[in-house]
């Protein structure tokens, strides 16, 4: 088990299907998976787990492993199959279940395959994972009675609960890209019912072997076919997922990618319009737009650690009714449940544009410029990141520098910022900078580079955002 306990990552579980997650490995995993839910659990409570997969070529083959394993651990396993992840979050509450479980490698490359969990409503992350990890390594034992695994069918009433909130407003054009993702089981259709809205879903076709360009809205190339497909038919917005739809990407009428934490100030003025003075969260990559933004309309920004299950829990926290990251990840408890959901936000969005004559570039315009890079991945190996990290931080803390640490460190000066922090995901440290002007963000970067370089870790070439 030692040669997986990588596997065992910050936010979720995630490997290389039939290598590292073989159906064996997977099928322990959901036997432990139950027996810690019902250790969790109140004496007697049924344990009753929800399930979904993606659409990849390993997951109906590991999703039967996985219902099979929580069964032999002794759960009622509710099979949704085939759905993005948040209609499965939204299954949890449906079902009122003890727990669910996602078979998904998200925007991860075909190969991979992963687990992202919930347990009491709550996002499964951090000590949890490892203490699944430990019961695993101990050596999995059946449940003295097997559970039974039953189909479970909610996409329509996901759908429902989707549309129920679309505020409709004047007519729109626009244009979806599911990139051959989970979405596809769904978009269409949630564009189909949306009242005054037209337009058209891309790759819609669940493939996982992803012909048309990968599912990770985050990246510019991804969202070129939308771009192109939005120019020649003339559509208002573009809007993109990830391959398990927690996650948007979004294009205004100009063919411009519109990054999450910019999403997040429209979003943010709307909501503190009728909720003045509520918190609102982004994680330490957003812009410090958003930042500003938000204490402008009269709210309370709150800069916080990046990670799904991190921005949920803090919302809980706080009673914050909207969060987000830079990465696409939006958090709506405002006419919502509070989970990450790229369909939802998409709805949003474009009630958004719709509810006045202005276009998303325009709602948008009256934002100091600012210059930055996009979100820069770093390589640096899994057993020498944290140390890494810890030496660049120790010496700036040193300088005396204006910083925030609470996830990695984001040095302030008066021409902008830049962001060091690692990657709970991969073998790799993250960066961002932002600056007023774009001969101070070359000199941010530079300073980075050379900080970089004394620890052998090389600054990859990079375009502006």
């Amino acid at each position: 088990m030692t040669a997986i306990s990588h596997i065992f990552r910050e936010y979720d579980i995630r490997g290389i299907a039939e290598r590292e997650l073989s159906v064996s490995v997977v099928t322990d995993l959901g036997t432990a998976f139950a027996a810690h839910v019902r250790a969790c659990a109140p004496p007697g409570e049924p344990l009753v787990i929800v399930m979904g997969r993606d659409g990849r070529h390993s997951s109906p083959t590991l999703a039967q492993a996985l219902a099979n394993g929580m069964a032999r651990g002794g759960a009622e396993v509710i099979d949704c199959g085939l759905v993005p992840t948040p209609a499965l979050y939204f299954a949890n509450h449906h079902f009122t279940a003890s727990a669910a479980i996602m078979l998904t490698g998200s925007h991860n490359p075909p190969e991979y395959n992963g687990l992202k969990m919930v347990r009491n409503n709550q996002s499964v992350y951090g000590a949890e994972i490892q203490a699944i990890r430990q019961r695993l390594e101990a050596g999995v034992v059946p449940a003295d009675t097997a559970g039974e695994i039953r189909t479970g069918r909610v996409l329509e009433r996901y759908l429902q609960r989707v549309l129920a909130d679309f505020k409709p407003g004047r007519s729109i054009q626009v244009v979806m890209d599911c990139g051959n993702g989970a979405t596809g089981v769904v978009a269409p259709e949630m564009l189909n019912r949306l009242p005054g809205v037209g337009g058209e879903v891309l790759f819609a076709d669940v493939d996982g072997s992803f012909p048309n360009h990968h599912p990770d809205p985050t990246i510019p190339a991804n969202l070129e076919s939308l771009r192109i497909h939005m120019l020649e038919t003339d559509a208002e917005l573009g809007i993109a997922f990830d391959g398990d739809g927690d996650r948007i990407g979004a294009l205004d009428e100009t063919g411009r990618v519109v990054w999450g934490d910019r999403l997040m100030i429209l979003f943010a003025r709307d909501i503190l319009r009728q909720r003045p003075g509520a918190t609102v969260i982004g994680d330490v990559k957003c812009s410090q737009l958003l930042f500003d933004a938000v204490r402008e309309a009269g709210g309370e920004p709150l800069m916080w650690k990046t990670g799904h299950s991190l921005v949920k829990t803090k919302m809980r926290e706080t009673g914050a009714p909207l969060a987000g990251e830079m990465s696409g990840h939006l958090f709506f408890a405002d006419r919502y449940l509070g989970f990450d959901d790229a369909l939802y936000a998409a709805m949003r969005l474009i009630e958004l544009v719709a509810s006045g004559p202005e276009t998303l570039s325009q709602r948008l315009n009256n934002l100091p410029e600012v210059f930055a890079t996009p979100e820069l991945r770093l390589d640096c190996p899994d057993d020498q990141k944290f140390q890494v990290m810890a030496r660049i931080q120790q010496a700036q803390e040193a300088l005396g520098v204006a910083c925030s640490t609470v996830d990695g460190i984001r040095v302030r000066t008066e021409e902008g910022w830049w962001l060091l922090r690692v990657s709970n995901t991969q073998p790799a440290l993250v960066a961002r900078i932002e600056a007023t002007s774009r001969a101070h963000l070359q000199q941010l970067a530079a300073n980075l580079t050379a900080i970089l370089a004394r620890e052998g870790i090389v600054m990859p070439p990079w375009q502006e955002a």
